[in-house]
């Protein structure tokens, strides 16, 4: 099925080189493109993409505020759901200048799958938006597991919370959350614990549905955020 992807940034030239990328490829089709979050918002209301390619500053509205209200963690009410049925509506991956950016960590949060570089390889923007639309988070780059960890460092959560927020998982669940969270595939997990892959990729839906988690790049906050996980450690 064709992913249908719009592009939110406020530079024309930016916008121009990704649609003429992306359009290129058989299965995706640049189905809009907006200069700025208001516009994006209103757009992804229009066409419903599956996925948004996000540029994080911009005027107006920044890339924050826009995926918060297309994901539907702000003041609006979401862009609604992209044609491949995704229970949670489009999938937005961020685009930043900046390896560290606290806009960035701010969006995952918000729910965002991703982000990527704007200086990345052509190869690498085309396997990001096939990634993201399919339900999983780019998390492969080492930067993605730095910013996480660099924030969750600043944010440090009292011991007494981190039982209290992972009671909800059985022991394998939270074994599977704690290699999730150090960047590890399914197919490495299930190698880890001796299991089956379709096992692993069973308790990670699981974990997701037991902790609200919108997607592996939240699972990896949510794992560092809780204490399960400490930066550096493994």
């Amino acid at each position: 099925m064709t992913t249908r992807v719009i592009i939110v940034d406020d530079q024309a030239m930016v916008r121009a080189g990704f649609a003429a990328l992306l359009s290129a490829q058989a299965d995706i089709d640049v189905v809009g493109e907006a200069p700025d979050g208001a516009q994006g918002v209103e757009l992804c209301g229009r066409t419903h993409p599956d996925v948004v390619l996000m540029d994080v500053r911009m005027p107006e509205m920044d890339g924050l505020e826009a995926a918060r209200r297309i994901l539907g963690n702000g003041n609006g009410s979401g862009g609604g759901g992209g044609r491949n049925g995704s229970a949670g509506g489009p999938k937005v991956l961020m685009l930043t200048t900046f390896d560290v950016d606290d806009y960035v960590y701010e969006a995952l949060r918000a729910g965002a799958s991703g982000f990527l570089l704007k200086d990345a390889p052509p190869a690498d923007l085309i396997a990001a938006v096939r990634v993201v639309a399919e339900g999983e988070a780019l998390l492969a780059p080492s930067v993605t597991r730095r910013l996480i960890a660099d924030f969750a460092k600043q944010r440090p959560v009292p011991p007494s919370a981190r039982g209290l927020r992972l009671n909800g998982l059985t022991d394998r669940e939270t074994e599977v959350l704690e290699l999730l969270a150090r960047g590890r595939s399914n197919t490495e997990i299930a190698e880890a614990l001796v299991l089956a892959e379709q096992t692993v990729k069973t308790h990670v839906s699981r974990i997701f549905t037991k902790l609200g988690l919108r997607d592996r790049a939240q699972a990896v906050i949510f794992a560092y955020e809780s204490g399960l996980v400490s930066p550096g450690e493994g």
